[in-house]
């Protein structure tokens, strides 16, 4: 009795999580394609109308197949700042544009398809390279050629070659048999998979050494420019290579500008 009751609260999510879902399957969506251009125009962000805000009045654009940092100290809104640029959060204030469209609720659906999200503790399922790649997709559906493209951009296609069972080698409990460099590039294969125009690492580097590091974040810079990459960061050489940097605090850009003048 005491194990339901302890249980309770998460069978009451997941049902919630579950109807959600297939609200969101149903709800019209109009389509969104991203060519030109992101705009924040004004963006103000709070969780409850009580609380204070946690993102206040930011401005900024990217451009497509722009590379863009965000950094910042813990609490100064970098994740917030992306959560609503994904669409996972609305604003209170302002707005957000693309391609001169504001990002309305009829559009989110539509807007997430565009965005391939890389976190810093990556899920690897119990399963092959080519399932974890093409996550989510039926053995019966899975592009092979696809999945061979993805690796070769991230820059772990020689690795998964040179194993026994190529694409069909088992990687082990959440990658227990990998490298963190490793799981990191098949990370980003996963993203390329969905062959999304930008994608979104949030603090995809800061759990590697300095050498892994470097290597990451070459295989980010060999995507080509039809990629927009927006990258959140701590450590400054993870943003070396990028065009324009952000520096938040406190929920407002402090300062931006070069990575050379930021760093």
């Amino acid at each position: 009795w005491t194990k339901f009751n302890g249980e309770r609260e998460i069978f009451d999510d997941i049902v919630n999580l579950t109807k959600q879902k297939i609200y969101d399957d149903k709800l019209k969506s109009k389509d969104l394609i991203f060519s030109q251009k992101i705009e924040f125009q004004g963006v103000s962000f709070r969780y409850q109308s009580h609380l204070p805000l946690i993102i206040n009045n930011i401005n900024f654009k990217i451009k497509k197949g722009a590379r863009i940092a965000i950094i910042g100290t813990t609490g100064s809104g970098k994740s917030t700042v992306v959560d609503l640029l994904m669409g996972l959060l609305h604003p209170v204030e302002g707005k957000i544009i693309i391609d001169g469209v504001p990002l309305t609720t009829e559009y989110t659906k539509s807007w997430k398809k565009n965005i391939a999200h890389v976190p810093q503790d990556v899920y690897l399922l119990d399963a092959s390279f080519l399932e974890n790649i093409a996550f989510g997709k039926r053995i019966d559906e899975i592009d092979i050629d696809r999945v061979m493209w993805a690796s070769k951009k991230a820059q772990i296609f020689d690795f998964i070659d040179e194993c026994d069972q190529s694409y069909d080698t088992l990687i082990g409990e959440r990658g227990v048999s990998l490298s963190g460099g490793q799981k990191q590039r098949i990370a980003i294969a996963r993203a390329l998979y969905k062959k999304s125009s930008i994608l979104v690492f949030d603090e995809a580097t800061s759990a590697l050494d300095d050498d892994t590091e470097k290597s990451v974040v070459s295989s980010i810079e060999l995507l080509g420019r039809d990629i927009t990459t927006i990258t959140i960061a701590h450590r400054l050489t993870t943003v070396a290579n990028c065009d324009w940097v952000y520096k938040l605090n406190q929920g407002c850009i402090e300062d931006e500008g070069n990575p050379e003048d930021i760093l």
